[in-house]
Parts: C-alpha cells; sequence; structure tokens
C-alpha cells in the first residue's frame, strides 16, 4: 500500500529542503500562496520562520489547519449573526 505522504523537495531562502506532506496539504498550502500572492517557497519561509517547535512538515499542516479553521470561524459567525441577531453567540445543544 503506498503512503499517503509524500516526500517533497522546497527551496527556502537559497537553503533546499524537504517536506513530507500528505496531497491534500500540499494542494491547501499553494492555494493558499496563490490566494496571498506569494510565491510558495516564500510562504513556507514564512512558516518556517514563525514556527515554534516541532518539524517543518508539522508546522505546515498546523499552518493550514489554523488557515481554515479561521475561515470557517469567520463565515460561520457572519451565518450565526443574521440568525441570531448581532452580538449574540451561537450555543451548541447536544443532540436532536
Amino acid at each position: 500500500m503506498k503512503s499517503p505522504v509524500v516526500k517533497r523537495s522546497i527551496v527556502i531562502a537559497t537553503h533546499k529542503t524537504s517536506v513530507s506532506l500528505e496531497d491534500a496539504f500540499w494542494s491547501a498550502l499553494k492555494e493558499i500562496a496563490a490566494q496571498r500572492d506569494m510565491t510558495l517557497s516564500d510562504l513556507v519561509a514564512s512558516i518556517d520562520t514563525d514556527r515554534r517547535h516541532g518539524n517543518l512538515s508539522s508546522a505546515i499542516r498546523i499552518y493550514v489547519l489554523d488557515h481554515f479553521r479561521a475561515l470557517s470561524e469567520s463565515g460561520r459567525g457572519s451565518r450565526a449573526d443574521k440568525r441570531e441577531g448581532a452580538g449574540s453567540r451561537p450555543t451548541l445543544s447536544s443532540g436532536g
């Protein structure tokens, strides 16, 4: 069985390195770079500079996850404001 994790090479500030990422994370990373009008190398360099601990592959996964969480929360917040009135927070129900 083929591993879903693929090792890819990338140049960060003239330094060649490799990251091991699943295709979904790699595609999402390229999408984020395009949205920000950045090169993939520049985005990865930024992630590398900002990471506190862990390896670069993990930092990239966390970055991508945080990016899409933020988008999801901003979209959910605007829909909740329309449903429940501005300033109120949606509540979680426990089941049906």
